[in-house]
């Protein structure tokens, strides 16, 4: 499991975790703007879409040691891309390249290996430990990442230059490039081989298979409470530039900032994990939305302007314990719902095929939003519209249950 763990999050440090971390930095290194960095994962979204659906057919019939470790390679390769600071319309189709190489071969087989790993008593500590223990990962990355600038940007009060920027993220993208590589190696040697793929002759994509499934209103909720969660998530990429703009944090204070952020979610999603278990996973997204849906309101209706940064940052964390919380959630629902074993990988491409479209569209909005020099009111703005996704998915997780009591 502790390997899954570090391979389920290695795989998206390149394309998720520098951008939610050291945007403010990559803005500047890369002279773009959210929205030129909203359509680059926007292209992401579109390919990671395709390979959704596909994934799930590999990941039900081949070895998930193959599969997890050809796409740690793949996700590796694109990072000595970013290292060289592409133009705009490169680094697109290298968010391109990604959205096929994280997801086609990897997502269903890591979300299938998991579910594997854990029994029907205890799905919502397994989802929860794959989350937690990928978010542990994450911000131990990024909390060496973020002492990186400390050794380029002069500590004399001047100015940092442009050359001092660059060679700050091309260390960091270097460094995460490495991370990434070993991963890959370790996955390899390191799980177990199946006994063998799957010899059944029945065919990789299984149409019928797929309209069974999409026919199913638990499988229908199951795709919208994704979405919303998954919109939350993606939010958290404009936390610390927010820090920045908004507070008017240093681009260091913005990154720890960051940090902070991420080391908040292994704590919600293991912690949200072992109480799930003791209850219905279904009934904790209920709670989890709604504090979303509270603390996001706060923020995009200005109830908390005047009043002292500490208050906004706690609201900022509370959003993201019910954001972390969701993401420790939202697969654990699939033993809930009674999904057979044999067509786990299928049910996952299906559902987040729809249920990560953010991937597409989160950015592209914030992006919009908060244009080119984003003031305190674009933040409002964009909050007040993110607020419809906790409400949308408080109803749709109530719909969720009442279709499974019937059943």
């Amino acid at each position: 499991m502790f390997t899954l763990i570090i391979a389920g999050e290695a795989i998206f440090l390149l394309p998720f975790i520098l951008i939610r971390v050291f945007r403010p930095i990559i803005r500047e290194a890369f002279v773009i703007s959210d929205l030129e960095i909203g359509k680059a994962q926007a292209l992401y979204g579109v390919m990671a879409m395709i390979s959704y659906v596909f994934g799930g057919f590999f990941a039900d019939k081949l070895e998930a040691r193959k599969l997890l470790s050809i796409s740690l390679i793949l996700t590796a390769l694109g990072g000595l891309w970013m290292l060289s600071i592409p133009s705009f319309e490169s680094l697109r189709l290298l968010y391109g390249f990604w959205g096929v190489s994280t997801i086609l071969l990897f997502w269903a087989a890591l979300i299938k290996a998991t579910r594997l790993w854990g029994n029907a008593s205890n799905q919502g500590l397994s989802f929860g430990l794959l989350d937690g223990g990928r978010g542990a990962f994450a911000a131990l990355i990024a909390t060496f990442g973020a002492f990186i600038p400390g050794l380029f940007f002069p500590d004399d009060g001047t100015q940092i230059t442009y050359d001092e920027k660059v060679t700050t993220i091309q260390y960091i993208i270097g460094f995460v490039t490495i991370i990434v590589s070993t991963v890959a190696i370790f996955v390899w040697f390191i799980v177990p081989k199946a006994e063998s793929d799957s010899q059944e002759t029945a065919p990789l994509f299984d149409i019928k298979k797929v309209g069974e499934l999409i026919k199913q209103p638990k499988v229908i909720f199951h795709m919208i409470i994704i979405v919303c969660a998954y919109s939350a998530y993606k939010i958290t990429d404009v936390y610390s530039t927010y820090a920045k703009d908004v507070w008017d944090y240093s681009l260091e204070e913005a990154s720890f900032f960051g940090v902070l952020i991420q080391w908040i979610r292994p704590i919600a999603a293991i912690s949200i994990g072992w109480i799930a278990d003791k209850y219905l996973p279904s009934k904790l997204i209920l709670w989890s939305f709604i504090v979303m849906g509270v603390f996001s309101s706060l923020l995009g209706f200005g109830l908390l302007d005047g009043l002292p940064i500490a208050m906004s940052i706690m609201a900022f964390i509370l959003m993201v314990i019910g954001t972390y919380s969701l993401r420790g959630l939202y697969f654990a629902i699939i033993e809930e719902a009674k999904i057979p074993i044999a067509i786990t990988g299928t049910l996952v491409g299906i559902i987040s095929f729809i249920g990560y479209t953010p991937d597409i569209f989160m950015s592209l909005l914030s992006g919009y939003m908060l244009g080119e020099d984003p003031t305190v009111v674009d933040y409002q703005h964009l909050f007040q519209i993110f607020t419809l996704f906790p409400l949308i998915g408080l109803i749709t997780t109530i719909g969720f249950r009442k279709t499974i009591r019937r059943n």
